[in-house]
């Protein structure tokens, strides 16, 4: 049997050796079809010198993997390491930066504290008010499309809240700001006049006309396109709001006003009793959190701290004897052609101040028409040498101390040598002959030198017993009021008074006082010789509601009350007696006591005298006072006499509060004290 016949073999490919390198797919193809594999035809040498073979170095792929995972590691334990921070170690501060972003802090303002009266009449209150604000950006010729724009919405607004066109033009040209002040505290009247305005011009620019104008705004010129808009379809109100605030606001306009005082553009007190009291009044204001967005507020969130409202003032003063002191006294200032002048009026039992009145005054609604020298309060802020009023007290030494009564007889020249000076009377005289009433009567300065020198055996002695007195009625030492600006007034100790002071202080030059010491020194003697320190404010109504009257007036015993009768009783022969300085305070049916005073004026602004201060002070009825009212009248023209300028002064005024507290008239004649006795 034969073996059929295989086909012949192909030579294939001989395995590999271990350890050679792989195949290429030419060399695998070259081997199938049973042949050597076709290189491809290498390109045409180059002339010039042969390259020498490049050497190639193939990666190891494991390094490279190796690389990119270590890269990757890294990055991944950075991204962990962040989240870590983020979410645990600073995520309390940045949740509250980002509240911080997101919300604003707004200030609760606190409703200020009114100020009234004794009778609970308003003398300063608060009221709603509007800042009127606008959007300078809109009124620019881009935007509005019209060329005069901010001139256009200043005319306009100008009539209504009392600024000029200019002022209003101006704070509207500054593009670059979406916010401007117009007119701050505008009334809710004026708010509504702009509103209802604005409204009017609104339905004026919506008309079809305006429409059409407005459809052809930005359009190329071969479309009817136009860059301006005819001003009857311009609104120049439209970017005008009003933004809710509060306003102060005096109702009685000038009246008390250098008492009251007033606030500054931010509300806070400035001068008076609402700087005075300006932590009572302005409560404590409160907070809340408000979302914002663009740097606008636009809602409240949920943190708020409710303020607190400012306690409300009722005064001491008396509407009515206020309005009647301040017309007196300005009336008479401009009479007598003076700088200024001042009114006191004063409870004697209680210290309380019943009136405080000054002219010039000014109008805390409308501090714009006031010079600065207008918003003080002289009354108390005013040092002025007293002259003859001040013989009250260098009287009371004599008569406390047994140093002489009232009927003492007293040689009064016409002339006194004392020191290195020559004194004189405000008159010229033969030698008077004249009791101790009658040197107070007469108002004698030789006499009051006189009298003074035997309160001591030397002269060192008896100047340090005026002194003592002198700091006993108050004298260089704060009312006790704590008025701001108050001054003290001048007195230098005893040791060290010159040899003239010693000798002029005892008919008041030579040391200074305010109006409201002067007046406490009358109303002392009045209430029997107890000083009660003044006092302006009767108590404080609380936020809660709750009134709580001010303490009482420290009371102090200044000289027995015999001694006061007396010095009442001499003070009665002023006004009474014919050779009395004060007959022009003389009131039908009521017994006065009083005393002018006729000084020379230190001028403030050069330290030397010049002019004089007019004063009277006084107080009724004689036999039971009730009321002190004081008179000062600095530099006058026409006339400088105490008892020719202010005794009238004195009369219009008590009179008037005599009637306003019904007070019955006297009931017993004066005791009309002599003056002279025959040597």
């Amino acid at each position: 049997m034969s073996t059929p016949r295989q086909p012949p073999r192909r030579p294939g490919p001989k395995p590999a050796p271990p350890g050679a390198r792989p195949r290429t797919p030419q060399q695998r193809a070259a081997d199938r079809r049973g042949g050597p594999a076709r290189r491809p035809r290498p390109p045409a040498p180059r002339p010039g010198p042969r390259p020498q073979p490049r050497a190639i170095k193939l990666a190891d792929p494991r390094r490279r993997l190796r690389v990119i995972t270590g890269a990757l590691g890294l990055v991944l334990v950075l991204f962990g390491a962040r989240l870590v921070q983020l979410q645990l170690v600073d995520s309390d501060s940045l949740a509250a930066q980002a509240g911080a972003n997101k919300y604003v802090e707004v200030k609760l303002p606190a409703e200020r504290g009114s100020i009234t009266s004794s009778d609970g009449v308003v003398l300063a209150t608060t009221v709603d008010a509007y800042d009127i604000t606008g959007d300078p950006s809109a009124y620019t010729p881009e935007k509005s499309h019209i060329p005069d724009a901010p001139e256009q919405a200043a005319a306009l607004l100008a009539p209504i809240v009392g600024r000029t066109k200019e002022q209003l033009a101006t704070a509207l040209h500054t593009p670059k700001t979406q916010w401007a002040m117009l007119s701050p505290r505008q009334s809710p009247e004026g708010k509504k006049q702009i509103g209802d305005l604005r409204t009017a011009l609104a339905k004026q620019v919506d008309t079809k006309a305006c429409r059409a104008q407005r459809s052809l705004l930005g359009k190329p010129a071969d479309q009817g396109g136009r860059q301006f808009l005819d001003d009857a379809c311009f609104n120049p109100l439209a970017s005008v709001t009003a933004e809710p605030t509060t306003r102060r606001v005096y109702p009685a306009d000038g009246l008390a006003a250098n008492l009251v005082g007033y606030v500054n553009s931010d509300g806070v007190g400035s001068g008076g009793l609402e700087l005075q009291y300006e932590h009572e009044l302005a409560g404590t204001a409160g907070k809340t959190t408000a979302a914002s967005a663009g740097g606008r507020t636009v809602a409240a969130g949920g943190s708020r701290l409710t303020p607190v409202p400012g306690s409300d003032l009722r005064l001491t003063v008396n509407r009515d004897i206020q309005w009647a002191a301040q017309r007196a006294i300005t009336d008479q200032v401009a009479n007598a052609g003076a700088d200024k002048g001042y009114v006191i009026v004063q409870d004697v039992k209680t210290g309380q101040v019943l009136a405080m009145a000054s002219s010039p005054g000014f109008n805390p609604n409308d501090l714009s028409t006031a010079k600065s020298a207008q918003l003080g309060n002289p009354a108390v802020q005013d040092a002025y040498e007293p002259g003859s009023t001040a013989k009250l007290m260098t009287m009371a030494a004599v008569l406390d101390t047994g140093t002489a009564s009232w009927d003492t007889h007293v040689t009064v020249p016409n002339t006194l040598q004392r020191s290195d000076r020559v004194f004189h009377d405000d008159v010229e005289h033969e030698t008077w002959y004249l009791t101790l009433a009658g040197v107070l009567a007469k108002s004698s300065n030789i006499g009051t030198i006189e009298a003074a020198e035997h309160l001591g055996k030397t002269q060192p002695e008896a100047d340090k017993v005026l002194g003592d007195y002198l700091h006993r009625f108050g004298i260089g030492q704060p009312s006790g009021i704590g008025f701001p600006g108050e001054t003290r007034g001048l007195l230098a100790k005893p040791e060290d008074w010159s040899g003239s002071q010693q000798y002029t202080i005892p008919f008041g030059q030579g040391l200074s006082v305010n109006a409201l010491q002067a007046t406490s020194v009358f109303s002392t003697v009045a209430n029997g010789g107890v000083r009660v320190a003044p006092s302006l404010l009767a108590g404080t109504t609380g936020p809660d509601g709750r009134y709580v009257p001010a303490p009482a007036g420290a009371a102090t015993q200044v000289v027995k009350p015999e001694t006061a009768k007396t010095l009442t009783e001499m003070l009665e022969s002023v006004v009474t007696d014919e050779q009395g300085t004060g007959n022009a305070a003389q009131i039908p049916g009521y017994r006065v006591a009083g005393k002018t005073g006729t000084a020379n004026r230190v001028d403030p602004k050069t330290g030397k005298y010049s002019g004089y201060t007019a004063s009277f002070i006084g107080f009724a009825p004689a036999e039971a006072p009730r009321v002190t009212v004081s008179c000062v009248i600095q530099n006058p023209v026409n006339g400088h006499f105490g008892g020719q300028l202010c005794g009238p002064v004195f009369k219009q005024v008590m009179e008037f509060a005599l009637k306003t507290l019904r007070i019955a008239p006297s009931g017993s004649e004066a005791p009309n004290l002599p003056v002279e006795w025959k040597p």
